[in-house]
């Protein structure tokens, strides 16, 4: 007696519903009355939502059933939808391809958006405006740079990215500092830092003890 083995069978064209539903997905198309065939068919559609109770909520679920079973039957079991029954092309086609920007970013460690605001910040007619604005692109960029690369984080070399990246149009004041960042990849040690405070209390504890005991 030859074993039934899964190689031998028909190939599951949807896995995730079982070869029970495919067996009744088959079932139906043999079925010549198409009263009958719509009733099964709304049974096996009843049937498939139970496998996957979570999912009743989200948007289109119905939909997304009736479609899977069209795909189940190859699009060859003629019942009455509730929704249009989707076109084997559609499975078939290739996506459009996704556009590409090519556009060149001078500092990629800046990022495309930082190129963005300084052609922004050139537009500024406020003096003052514009200077708290290149203050915060050069902060901003700090951060970045910090980032890739924290030998090289100088406001000198931030001012001349500025000035690059607007081609000389944006000048850093003289005298402009950024703020302070720390790195973010430094590793805190925050045992080591609780060990040197428990030593100072000790130290400042026992400095106390011997001028008491010196007292009495």
């Amino acid at each position: 007696m030859d074993k039934d083995y899964n190689s031998r069978r028909n190939h599951l064209i949807m896995p995730e519903y079982g070869r029970n539903i495919q067996k009744m997905v088959q079932h139906a198309m043999t079925i010549e009355d198409r009263d009958e065939r719509n009733r099964c068919a709304r049974t096996i559609i009843s049937i498939m939502g139970n496998l996957f109770p979570y999912l009743r909520d989200t948007a289109d679920f119905k939909h997304k059933l009736w479609d899977h079973l069209a795909i189940m039957s190859e699009f060859k079991l003629d019942i009455d939808s509730p929704y249009e029954t989707p076109e084997p092309e559609t499975f078939t086609r290739h996506p459009d391809k996704m556009p590409y920007d090519n556009h060149e970013i001078r500092f990629r460690h800046y990022g495309h958006i930082v190129e963005d605001i300084v052609q922004k910040a050139v537009s500024i007619e406020n003096p003052e405006e514009k200077r708290h604005v290149v203050e915060d692109i050069a902060n901003y960029m700090k951060k970045s740079l910090i980032a890739s690369n924290k030998d090289f984080a100088t406001d000198e070399r931030l001012f001349n990215d500025i000035k690059t990246l607007s081609n000389g149009r944006l000048i850093v004041e003289e005298g402009t500092k950024t703020a302070f960042f720390r790195d973010p990849n430094a590793p805190v040690n925050n045992r080591n830092n609780g060990f040197q405070r428990r030593k100072n209390n000790n130290k400042g504890r026992n400095n106390y003890n011997q001028k008491n005991r010196k007292r009495y």
